[in-house]
């Protein structure tokens, strides 16, 4: 059994899941297939930089009302982030958690990106170069980086989180305390360099590992179990 057989396994049981959705102005979330695939606009951009940095240690539901604040408030861009309170910007973001930090995150990227020159110039950055910045920068660290990079500008990185390493951990395909930058290569070594492929992927282990592999494995409900390491002991 390799990566793709697991992948097409997935994507086969939950379909299509079209990330990194857009928070719309009712406050549903919107996945649309041709986020998979076409440029994203900078808008879009910096809602995805803003999402990467508030889903830190919380769930998406707790994110999606943060970000509807924000543009309850009319102030999700560069410039406004910048320029407004520090107290006000972490009373919106309240329902992500860890409010205070996460509003000072903010105002550190939405620095690092007027100084770039904005998103459009972040476009022209190779990844290697991109990715050495953002995680230089305060709040960033290596899931949220690769984040950005895959969703936001498309760049072939794989993101790594909590459920790829014990899912595959007990898969048998990872060891216990394998790195993130390890889990990481692995995935980038063993899977076609296709944006496509990383952006369903990562998404799908998110989605079975909240439903399926938890904490607490739910096997004997598990599609996967006649081909795990660690149900099979």
């Amino acid at each position: 059994m390799d990566l793709i057989e697991i992948y097409n396994l997935l994507s086969n049981f939950y379909g299509r899941q079209n990330w990194w959705p857009v928070v719309q102005e009712n406050g549903d979330c919107i996945y649309k297939e041709e986020y998979l695939y076409r440029e994203r606009t900078s808008e879009e951009i910096f809602e995805i930089i803003a999402g990467a940095i508030l889903t830190q240690n919380t769930n998406w539901n707790n994110v999606v009302k943060a970000i509807f604040n924000l543009k309850q408030a009319n102030v999700l861009s560069v410039k406004k982030i910048l320029n407004m309170d520090l107290e006000e910007l972490a009373n919106l973001i309240k329902p992500s958690g860890f409010y205070s930090q996460k509003a000072k995150k903010l105002k550190v990227v939405a620095k690092f990106i007027e100084s770039a020159g904005g998103i459009d110039s972040l476009r022209n950055f190779p990844l290697k170069e991109l990715r050495e910045k953002l995680l230089s920068l305060w709040g960033i660290g290596y899931e949220t980086a690769d984040s950005i990079l895959l969703y936001g500008f498309n760049h072939p990185v794989f993101v790594v989180d909590a459920y790829t390493k014990r899912i595959f951990f007990r898969l048998g395909f990872l060891e216990r305390k394998s790195s993130y930058e390890d889990v990481r290569i692995f995935f980038e070594k063993n899977l076609p360099e296709d944006v496509i492929i990383y952006k369903e992927f990562h998404a799908l282990i998110v989605e079975f590992g909240k439903n399926l592999c938890k904490k607490i494995p739910l096997c004997r409900n598990c599609f996967l179990s006649d081909r795990c390491k660690n149900f099979a002991q």
